[in-house]
């Protein structure tokens, strides 16, 4: 089982948001045996919260299920019980090697260096374009999911 962990900064908006998204594309395509699959934050602003409403309305617009939350913060261990960390922006994956001691095993990455165009995936916390998030955020779930497949983990 391949276990996947999305961090985002607040655990309310972008990295429930790559959670929600990438479970309904691992169980579309009959995958979710394969996949144990949750998501945390770096801070501890919003423990206990569930998402965001922009989240959830953008998401049951593209029918995409809201599954039961509440944002938790990422801890050092969860760097041993997940086989890949991925972080939202370079903000977040500062934030969560500092949180592990470090990433000695290379287990973090960002969502959309899978993708064919690397680049942070912006906080519609700020920017309030949850459109555009959720374009993102689909682009580099698909991105991993391919990368899994083509390196063989599933």
């Amino acid at each position: 089982m391949i276990k996947v962990l999305f961090i985002c900064h607040g655990n309310i908006c972008r990295s429930t948001m790559a959670q929600f998204v990438f479970q309904d594309m691992v169980n579309k395509r009959g995958l979710k045996d394969k996949f144990y699959i949750n998501s945390a934050a770096t801070s501890r602003e919003e423990i206990g919260n569930g998402p965001h409403y922009g989240t959830v309305s953008k998401l049951r617009q593209v029918g995409v299920p809201v599954l039961k939350h509440h944002a938790v913060q990422m801890t050092r261990q969860d760097y041993e019980d997940y086989d890949f960390l991925i972080g939202m922006e370079h903000f977040n994956l500062r934030n969560m090697k500092r949180i592990t001691g470090g990433d000695p095993d290379g287990k973090m990455h960002l969502l959309l260096d899978f993708s064919e165009h690397p680049r942070d995936i912006a906080d519609p916390w700020y920017t309030g374009n949850f459109d555009e998030t959720y374009r993102d955020v689909v682009e580099g779930c698909e991105a991993l999911l391919s990368y899994l497949q083509e390196n063989s983990y599933i």
